[in-house]
């Protein structure tokens, strides 16, 4: 692996000392480094834990120490002499601090384990884990051998009604439905033996298609009394720590949902992985909260009238539900896994990725371009990918490089670990854009669930519309799906099949964590920065009606009666009225184009418009609608508009409850009609009674 120390030095500012065996004969310069108190990085992973023995060892060590993956990731490639500018923003990146802690979700659990599937295959996977879990089971039949005659274990039987939960915190419910009480048999095999159609098998429990009701089995089971074809179903409910679900694939799911709740198992009781962390499950687990919640920007619902529901619609892990009546989503974070998927598509920023935060995230995508524009290199491309499938990959194309089976990752590709590949959306690409890279392309394996990829592509599609309204020509955005390192590798190979234009200057700016305030200020770069003159560029470019966070809304006249409904509805401010007069008003750059002002509108007025408008009228308050003020007929105050109290009078005037001088009040401000109705001499009175 070519490395020019002076280059990489000259880059990240500092003398640069070249170790070919840092983790052999030149240790002792590692030890040294870390006694210094200051933060030391280690550019190799392989090795990642014999570093850290040695710093246990080394009698003064303080500093802290951070790895990072040079050789993979670049070192390893077939243009790998190319790579120093990738290298060195990749070290750059490694120097910054941890993002700061957030609140975490705690998980406790006793090890009380519910094992569903076949009794053999139970028993089986329970002996495995038995010596440190306490094991009920649950049996869906025989399986191939049925039970072992010694009942070592808990067995339940009957039909699954309910399973919900999560690690610690596991109920399970379900209707004891079966003839035969597993509690009180002994399993002496005499029903088995005494049936005539077979109905009963070695998981002790009638098949009630099969059985014809001989009754052979009641009379050969007097003694223990387990069989009783009257007795009635009994619904009972039990909590667990854990649950591994041995059913085959094919079997009705207990939970759809594609990200499983932690601590349910689904698969083999063969999977010896699956058992050794089921094993490690005892005790209390912390993880980050993932989401921050902010319900005053929340767009989800006004007036138990929804609007918005990407964030409801796109989690995988059903973590979040409506709450219309109180104005907005519940997120359940024992349930969240931390995928990012709403933060991506929340049109506001009320749902924002808090570990690592958009700022902290910024800063390690500025920190890479700039570090790698400074060091030379061009045309950067940004590889997101997952800590865990994309990672692997990442990782095993880079072998495959070394071995001369591939190219490897391009040395213009800057790879980026995310905790999940859903958690960055428009924001941060166009971001990233901003700040000179020329592609970002998301990665995704099997791991991610289809309506983040749904999302992503629509998130990509949006961004990609502004870029080519603007002028920049090619394809920033990308993802990029790979099942192993060869796809991976003809993907890689092919983004240099097009070439994007980027922005004359990186942008300076510090991404923020409120995402409208960082959308807007890379818009505003990307528009100033723009190659479409400004004489050339359209009035408004158009955007997908899928994804897009940016509008306006059009306003049928003749239908709107100024009601202002749209008004109290808009959670984002972009509507507003005019104390003085009867108007809609509206700030375009205020819209998220959440719909809310559409479902609230009693006349359907109201349409949506996604698009970026590159006109000062963006930012500017401007009128929709208008119209002439109705004057009270008894003080000549105005109170609302003629349109609207002339439809009012139109649908009220054949009500016998609004006849003669009823009627006219309509025409009256809600004083007057107050002060009217005491005054007048043909209205009944309470003092008359």
């Amino acid at each position: 692996m070519p490395l020019n120390a002076k280059a990489l030095g000259e880059a990240l500012r500092e003398d640069l000392t070249l170790h070919s065996t840092l983790c052999r004969r030149d240790a002792g310069a590692f030890q040294r480094a870390i006694q210094s108190g200051e933060p030391v990085v280690v550019a190799c992973t392989q090795e990642q834990r014999l570093f850290a023995d040695l710093g246990q060892q080394t009698e003064g060590a303080l500093s802290p120490i951070r790895f990072v993956n040079i050789r993979e990731t670049g070192g390893w490639s077939r243009d790998a002499g190319k790579a120093s500018p990738k290298i060195a923003a990749l070290l750059a990146a490694a120097h910054l601090p941890e993002p700061a802690p957030v609140p975490t979700v705690t998980f406790k659990s006793a090890g009380r384990l519910l094992i569903i599937g076949a009794l053999d295959a139970a028993e089986q996977a329970a002996a495995l884990v038995s010596d440190v879990l306490d094991v009920t089971l649950f049996t869906q039949g025989p399986g191939n051998a049925g039970g072992a005659q010694a009942r070592r274990f808990p067995v339940l039987g009957g039909r699954i009604t309910g399973l919900t939960g999560w690690l610690g915190a596991f109920e399970l419910q379900w209707a004891a439905d079966n003839p035969i009480d597993l509690d009180l048999c002994t399993r002496c095999n005499a029903c088995v033996a005494a049936c005539p159609e077979n109905a009963i098998g070695l998981d002790y429990q009638i098949d009630m298609a099969a059985c014809q009701s001989h009754r052979a089995c009641v009379k050969v089971c007097q003694v223990a009394g387990a069989i009783d074809f009257t007795r009635e179903a009994v619904a009972h409910q039990e909590r667990f720590d854990l649950v591994l679900d041995l059913r085959p694939a094919d079997a009705t799911p207990t939970f759809l949902q594609h990200a499983l709740p932690q601590g349910y198992f689904r698969g083999d009781g063969r999977d010896m992985g699956m058992l050794l962390r089921l094993r490690e499950l005892v005790g209390e687990f912390e993880k980050p909260k993932f989401f921050a919640y902010k319900q005053k920007l929340c767009a989800h619902s006004r007036n138990e009238t929804v609007g918005c529901n990407a964030c409801v619609d796109i989690c995988s892990a059903e973590a979040i539900a409506s709450d219309k009546s109180r104005q907005q989503i519940k997120v359940n974070p024992n349930l969240c896994v931390g995928c990012g998927a709403c933060t991506t598509v929340c049109p506001t920023g009320a749902l924002t990725y808090a570990y690592p935060g958009a700022t902290d995230q910024g800063l390690k995508f500025k920190t890479l371009l700039s570090t790698y524009a400074a060091a030379g290199g061009k045309d950067a491309v940004l590889l997101l990918h997952s800590q865990e499938g994309g990672q692997a990959l990442v990782e095993e194309l880079g072998r495959a490089a070394q071995l001369k089976l591939a190219h490897g990752v391009p040395a213009h590709v800057l790879p980026v670990a995310l905790w999940h590949t859903a958690s960055t959306g428009v924001d941060l690409w166009l971001s990233a854009v901003a700040f000179g890279a020329a592609q970002i392309v998301v990665l995704v394996t099997s791991e991610e669930s289809p309506q983040y990829l749904e999302g992503l592509e629509a998130q990509m599609a949006v961004a990609q519309a502004i870029l080519h309204g603007l002028g920049y020509a090619g394809t920033h955005l990308k993802l990029l799906r790979a099942r192993n390192p060869m796809d991976l590798d003809a993907g890689l190979q092919a983004l240099s099949q097009t070439r994007q234009t980027v922005p004359g200057t990186a942008a300076r700016f510090a991404v923020a964590q409120e995402k409208r305030s960082t959308l807007e200020m890379a818009l505003d770069h990307l528009i100033a920065q723009a190659p479409l003159p400004a004489a050339q560029r359209p009035e408004a470019i158009a955007l997908p009606a899928t994804g897009a966070p940016l509008g306006t809304i059009t306003v049928d006249k003749d239908r709107c009666t100024l009601c202002l409904s749209c008004v109290s509805a808009c959670p984002a401010s972009a509507l507003q009225d005019n104390p003085q007069l009867p108007q809609l008003r509206f700030i375009e750059q205020n819209c998220v184009q959440c719909g809310l002002c559409a479902t609230t509108c009693p006349e359907d007025a109201i349409a949506l418009q996604p698009r970026l408008l590159l006109t000062p009228e963006r930012t500017q308050l401007r009128v929709l609608n208008e119209a002439k003020p109705w004057a009270c007929v008894r003080c000549s105050k105005p109170f609302g508009t003629v349109k609207a109290i002339e439809a009012m009078l139109g649908k009220l005037s054949g009500h016998p409850m609004f006849q003669g001088e009823a009627l006219e009040r309509l025409k009256m401000c809600s004083d007057c009609r107050v002060i009217d109705l005491y005054s007048s001499q043909s209205e009944t009175k309470v003092t008359d009674l």
